[in-house]
Parts: structure tokens; C-alpha cells; sequence
């Protein structure tokens, strides 16, 4: 079945390009030029994975994100100013999974997209993996997260992260390791990615993120799970 790809942007000329080259790859494109336009089609259509731009009109890309992550936790990349590190940042504290900056190399961005869709897909399913810790219980091949019977709404990288310190319960991680595992090692960005989504992740899954339950610091070393 064709992948299906939510591309926002409000420079038709980068929409047009984009949309040539992942039709090409015979995946399916919707394209949306301001922010409001994008999130009528989000609500009403599923994606795999949506390319989306800070700077739009109507609504920006982090208003947008933001609301997408009220009721999905479909994959967003943004799409961000070369050097504006600031914005990549924000897209992720607001939700977004990744983020490439402008200006892109085509085959840059339909690897990432690869990527990002392959590793959010189900898996063939043998037996299904759940694993109980305390009140918190992770579905692995559901790939979705229950705290006190409530189903938590967590974005596809706090989602792989939080798997990885689980299924490694007690063992640390360095900030270094965790991007190289979660992220990949072509994966641009640095360290702060993985504070940014450890206490995304803290404030959903803990009841006081300040003194986890769950997810703990080890201070000058990493993050584990216990």
C-alpha cells in the first residue's frame, strides 16, 4: 500500500519539487500552503508521516504541530531555516519527531522519510510483546503506552525511546548513545534532541516529572529506566 505523505509549505516552487520526487517513489502527496489548510486535512485524513514548515501563513508549523499532537501521533518532520537552531528546538518541544534544514538535498529528505515511515511501521506481529512495569504497561507492537489503565499519546521517538530504556531496564545511556540508537547516526542534530523528548516524555508518563518514577538521570552519565 502507498505511503501516504502531508507536505506543508507555503513556497509552491519546494511543494512542486518535493511532490514530484515522492510520487516518483510511488508514494501518495497531499500538499497544504498555510497552516489552517493543513490542519483541516490532518484531522480529516491519515498520514504516514507529514513534512511541515515553521514559517506559514494562518498558522505557524509549531501552532500546527502542536494541535496535531492533541489527538495523533502521526510522524512530523519540520522543515526549518538553515542555522536557526532555535527553531529546531521549539518543533520539538511542541512534538515534532525530526527536523531538516532549509536548504534540503532532495534525496536527504526522501531518506529521512524512508526512514522515519519504516521505523513506525507495524511489524509482522509472531507474539505479542507487552511489558508491565508498576502501573505503566508498554505494547510493544501496538507501540502504545498505558499509565494507571490510561493510554498515553506519545509522538513516534518518545515512543522508540522510552521502548529502549524499558526493554534496558537499569542500563544507562549517554545523551550520545541514545541519539545514535533512537535517531541514527546520520542524524544532524546533537545531544539536546534527547533532553528535549526525555522531559517531553517525563512530564506524560510521570505523575511529578521533577521526581520520576520511571525515567532517571544519571547525573553526568545518561538516562535508564527502573
Amino acid at each position: 500500500m502507498a505511503k501516504k505523505v502531508l507536505v506543508v509549505d507555503d513556497e509552491k516552487l519546494i511543494v512542486k519539487g518535493i511532490r514530484f520526487s515522492l510520487e516518483q517513489d510511488g508514494m501518495e502527496v497531499d500538499c497544504a500552503y498555510d497552516g489552517e489548510e493543513a490542519l483541516e486535512m490532518i484531522r480529516s485524513k491519515e498520514y504516514d508521516i507529514i513534512l511541515l514548515d515553521v514559517m506559514l501563513p494562518k498558522l505557524t508549523g509549531f501552532e500546527v504541530c502542536q494541535q496535531t499532537r492533541e489527538f495523533s501521533s502521526v510522524p512530523i518532520v519540520m522543515l526549518t531555516a538553515k542555522g536557526e537552531d532555535m527553531d529546531k528546538i521549539l518543533g520539538l518541544e511542541y512534538g515534532a519527531d525530526d527536523y531538516i534544514t532549509k536548504p534540503f538535498n532532495i534525496l536527504e529528505v526522501k531518506a529521512r522519510i524512508k526512514a522515519i515511515i519504516r521505523r513506525t511501521s507495524p511489524k509482522p506481529k509472531e507474539k505479542a510483546k507487552v511489558i508491565e512495569s508498576g502501573d505503566m504497561r508498554l505494547d510493544c507492537d501496538g507501540r502504545r503506552v498505558y499509565v494507571a489503565g490510561k493510554e498515553i499519546n506519545l509522538t513516534a521517538k518518545e515512543f522508540e525511546l522510552l521502548e529502549l530504556l524499558v526493554v534496558n531496564v537499569n542500563k544507562v545511556y549517554s545523551r550520545e548513545n541514545l541519539l545514535k540508537l533512537v535517531w541514527g547516526n546520520d542524524y544532524p542534530g546533537d545531544v539536546r534532541t534527547v533532553d528535549v523528548h526525555i522531559r517531553r516524555l517525563r512530564e506524560k508518563i510521570e505523575q511529578n516529572p521533577s521526581e520520576p518514577k520511571y525515567v532517571h538521570t544519571k547525573w553526568g552519565v545518561g538516562y535508564y529506566f527502573a
